[in-house]
């Protein structure tokens, strides 16, 4: 009998650990997806096809709010890891994305309203709020673009300066290598050379003459 009780124990602590086990594993993915924006977007999206009335409508600003705070995140990551003048934006969009967490939990409020029309009352104002986020997130993102435009049109120009004098220093060179080719060359013929071995009156180098027909019929005469 106590065998019986002490197996009934140990199934029902294995049991016990398995449901505790599965139930911390299903907590921790359903915190992992509701970090991942990504997850979190496509969830709302999929809830706003479905649902009709001033329900989408809130949904739809919770998109939009998500949407806007993601563009101004990655703006100010740019500004805080780039080479330009950063200021004081990183702080502001901290600013910026705590107005935006505010702003969420209330649309989330909104959307749990199951009065109708305290609902379409309080849209238009929700919708105005979401609307001031996204102005102020625009703003951001056009100082963090004129940053970074200031020092990309410096290097480019400075860029610009090196390859213009790389080029002409090349000219330069290539010219000097011509002219050091002309001058270290062998010079040109300028008439035909005669051959060595005769004159121009027949009288070869040996100094030795050829018979000619006058010489010959001289010979025929005296004879």
């Amino acid at each position: 009998m106590d065998v019986l009780i002490w197996v009934l124990v140990s199934l029902l602590a294995m049991v016990a650990v398995s449901v505790t086990t599965v139930v911390l594993i299903i907590r921790a993915l359903v915190r992992r997806a509701r970090r991942n924006r990504a997850l979190t977007t496509a969830a709302l999206r999929t809830r706003a096809q479905f649902s009709s009335g001033p329900r989408r409508q809130v949904l739809r600003l919770r998109i939009r709010l998500d949407e806007v705070l993601a563009s101004g995140r990655a703006a100010a990551d740019l500004a805080a890891r780039g080479d330009g003048p950063r200021g004081d934006l990183p702080k502001l969009f901290r600013r910026i994305e705590h107005e935006g967490a505010a702003l969420e939990l209330q649309l989330r409020l909104m959307e749990s309203e199951i009065d109708r029309g305290v609902l379409t009352a309080e849209l238009a104002a929700a919708g105005h709020r979401v609307e001031q986020v996204a102005g102020l997130v625009r703003r951001l993102r056009s100082a963090v673009a004129s940053g970074l435009e200031g020092v990309t049109d410096d290097m480019l120009t400075e860029l610009r300066s090196d390859i213009d004098r790389e080029v002409v220093a090349l000219h330069a060179g290539v010219e000097e290598l011509r002219t050091l080719n002309g001058r270290d060359g062998p010079a040109a013929p300028t008439g035909i050379s005669r051959p060595t071995g005769t004159s121009p009156t027949g009288i070869g180098s040996t100094g030795t003459s050829r018979p000619t027909a006058s010489t010959a019929r001289d010979k025929e005469t005296r004879s």
